[in-house]
């Protein structure tokens, strides 16, 4: 059995099993005819593998029989849309153990010393150019090869699977505003795939008002080794506030509880004190995010724009765990939600619904991250205006499908990103409106779709993945039955061949 998190929108979509001289490939299937499969090899001692997504938590790979003096190596295939942000890039290879499972507490320790060595050979290619990339705690800095290219390597004899391998790469400053499109088609008879990612650029407004800061911090059990990354975040957050803005926190395990009474003003003898309070923070008990959530959002002036700042890792177990009660109750209140969701099996989906209700923003953090540069990009945000009620046009040409990974809410520096189909490549207009301070912004332009396009052929299975988290979450809201769901996950991880909830990939 080899295991490793799952990281957000990834689609699993190759397993390929070197036994001795025996080479297998995987196909997928529905997960029940999968087991069953996988059971029946197994029992007849033939050679079997079997590749199943575990919740949002992790892959899991069974491989049988293992030889002795037989090496078996497995090789996985997965795609990840990664997006710019202020223009830094990030992506995470999840290796250190996501610390909220008991159960599974015993086989992420038991042995995370690798017997021959632990390398890594990345290599980030842009289509813009690269400014610098760093790798944290790793030794060795990566060598630019080209104005789009860098190259790194890593070998360590004997070394530790317990730390991630976090990637930042920046793009070179002063880009503008853009539209990015990448296609699949190969048949023009055929219908094609398109990843379209829209960066509206930064020309909002700083905020120069005093702003209520509600911090909602995470102090259950699973926090243990992340409480130290969680308590220097929130240090630099409230060390970057300016003194006319306000910070109330309140804690929550078991229930929540309000840190400080009331807003606090930030004076330096005020600072000074909550500074005190946050690293004098302590974890025990379960998880009752929900309550976290209600006793937070009940403190809000609703005279002031306020920030909710939620830091979990959203593994849920105490009060309510519905997802569709959270998105009810952030839609009763108008805020600016920002999440930092620590750990590698940390609930995703969760936080997912969570900001589609409040159009809010969040952001995976690793033990690994340089967590100072991850809540300076967050202050950019909270620190300017958003665009409002974002709606995006595509004319000009029939397209189908659409899913899109924002709602009404764009805020500095974001990236949007559209997945979808088109019939009959051509010319199409675009156009982005939104609501600032100022007025209505429109932003407009024009893009040119192939007719026929082969460099990109992962485009058609993250399209499907992308519905299968639209299926998701509408099935969490409650505005999709979980048979539908679970029906039309299954169909479209067989037609991509795609492992998900309701499907596995039998080898």
């Amino acid at each position: 059995l080899y295991a490793f998190p799952v990281p957000e929108s990834a689609s699993l979509s190759e397993i390929t099993i070197h036994s001795g001289e025996t080479l297998l490939e995987g196909e997928v299937i529905p997960r029940d005819e999968a087991e069953r499969i996988y059971k029946e090899e197994k029992d007849q001692g033939n050679d079997v593998g079997m590749g199943s997504k575990e919740s949002y938590e992790r892959f899991e790979f069974r491989v049988f029989p293992v030889r002795p003096g037989v090496e078996t190596s497995i090789e996985v295939v997965y795609y990840q849309p990664l997006k710019i942000d202020l223009g830094v890039g990030r992506y995470v290879y999840p290796i250190e153990a996501g610390g909220t499972d008991e159960e599974d507490e015993s086989f992420w320790t038991r042995n995370e010393t690798v017997t021959r060595s632990f390398s890594a050979n990345v290599s980030v290619h842009s289509g813009y150019p690269l400014e610098d990339v760093r790798i944290k705690g790793f030794p060795g800095s990566p060598v630019q090869q080209d104005t789009n290219t860098f190259a790194w390597s890593f070998d360590e004899p004997g070394g530790t699977l317990n730390k991630d391998l976090v990637v930042y790469y920046r793009l070179a400053q002063d880009l503008p505003g853009r539209v990015d499109l990448l296609t699949y088609k190969p048949e023009s008879a055929e219908p094609g795939y398109f990843m379209m990612t829209l960066t509206p650029g930064v020309d909002l407004e700083p905020i120069t008002q005093g702003a209520d800061y509600m911090f909602i911090l995470d102090l259950s059990g699973s926090m243990s080794g992340k409480l130290a990354t969680l308590c220097a975040g929130v240090e630099k957050a409230i060390g970057h506030l300016r003194p006319e803005d306000r910070v109330h926190i309140v804690t929550f395990s078991d229930r929540a509880r309000n840190l400080t009474r009331d807003w606090v003003s930030l004076t330096p003898e005020n600072t000074e004190k909550l500074l005190k309070q946050v690293a004098g923070l302590r974890v025990k008990g379960g998880t009752n995010l929900y309550d976290g959530l209600r006793l937070g959002l009940k403190q809000i002036d609703d005279d002031r724009p306020t920030n909710v700042i939620l830091v979990t890792d959203g593994v849920t177990n105490t009060g309510s765990i519905d997802p569709a009660d959270f998105h009810a109750l952030m839609k009763q209140h108008d805020v600016r939600l920002f999440g930092f969701l620590m750990g590698n099996s940390a609930n995703w989906p969760l936080m997912r619904t969570i900001c589609d209700a409040s159009d809010g923003f969040y952001s995976a953090v690793s033990n690994a991250d340089d967590i100072v540069g991850k809540i300076l990009m967050a202050k950019e945000k909270i620190a300017y205006e958003a665009l409002l009620d974002v709606d995006l046009q595509i004319k000009g040409l029939r397209i189908s499908e659409l899913t899109q990974d924002f709602s009404g809410k764009v805020f500095r520096g974001q990236q949007l990103s559209v997945f979808g189909r088109y019939n009959k490549g051509g010319q199409a207009d675009l156009s982005l409106s939104a609501l600032k301070t100022t007025g209505e912004q429109l932003y407009e332009t024009s893009v040119a779709f192939p007719e026929q396009s082969t460099e990109y052929p992962e485009l058609a299975r993250l399209w499907a993945m992308s519905r299968i988290e639209q299926i998701e979450l509408q099935r969490d809201i409650g505005k999709m039955s979980g048979n539908e769901s679970k029906e039309s996950v299954r169909d479209l991880g067989v037609a991509y061949q795609l492992v998900t909830d309701e499907t596995s990939m039998i080898v």
